[in-house]
């Protein structure tokens, strides 16, 4: 019994370690498309940024806003012929820099404020069950920006906050 107790906790030790690492690595990454979008350097931006999983990301959202309870077969059939294309249209026309740069400015990332240190990046960042990690507003708040670990880099995959932060033009903070 005491052995299997320990082993249990020696797992969760390691696994609680592998996800403070991966959050810190992530946070590196992070940063540098921090930079990229406060530079408009669209080189750097696009070496963190996946399109090919945002566009699927995107159109996920996209499928799930048209199964919403209410919404009749033909409203549905019609959206599911539209979303491939209007999520290619939607990365095209929102993932670049100064689109972000707009988002960021709304959560607080204004020009005249230097940006977060990799700790206070992996600080803000929350460990997901499948790999991943996400950026969160609020310590404990929900997911607004998703990466993945691929071609050697943190790359964005994925983008859960409101949609209308990536018009290009921030809201006002509430």
């Amino acid at each position: 019994m005491i052995r299997s107790l320990a082993l249990i906790v020696i797992a969760a030790v390691a696994l609680a370690g592998c996800a403070t690492a991966s959050r810190i690595d992530a946070a590196g990454d992070v940063n540098s498309l921090l930079v990229a979008i406060r530079d408009n350097d669209r080189a750097a931006f696009e070496r963190y940024v996946d399109r090919k999983a945002l566009k699927a990301s995107l159109e996920g959202r996209v499928m799930r806003e048209t199964t919403r309870p209410g919404m009749d077969d033909g409203a549905r059939a019609l959206a599911a012929l539209i979303a491939p294309g209007l999520a290619d249209i939607a990365v095209d026309a929102m993932i670049r820099p100064e689109v972000f740069r707009a988002a960021a400015n709304y959560y607080g990332y204004t020009p005249d404020k230097p940006l977060p240190d990799r700790l206070a990046i992996a600080g803000a960042l929350k460990y997901l069950p499948d790999g991943r990690v996400c950026a969160t507003k609020k310590k404990d708040g929900p997911c607004l920006l998703v990466f993945t670990h691929t071609e050697g880099a943190w790359r964005l995959s994925g983008f859960e906050g409101d949609l209308s932060d990536l018009r290009g033009k921030p809201r006002k903070a509430p």
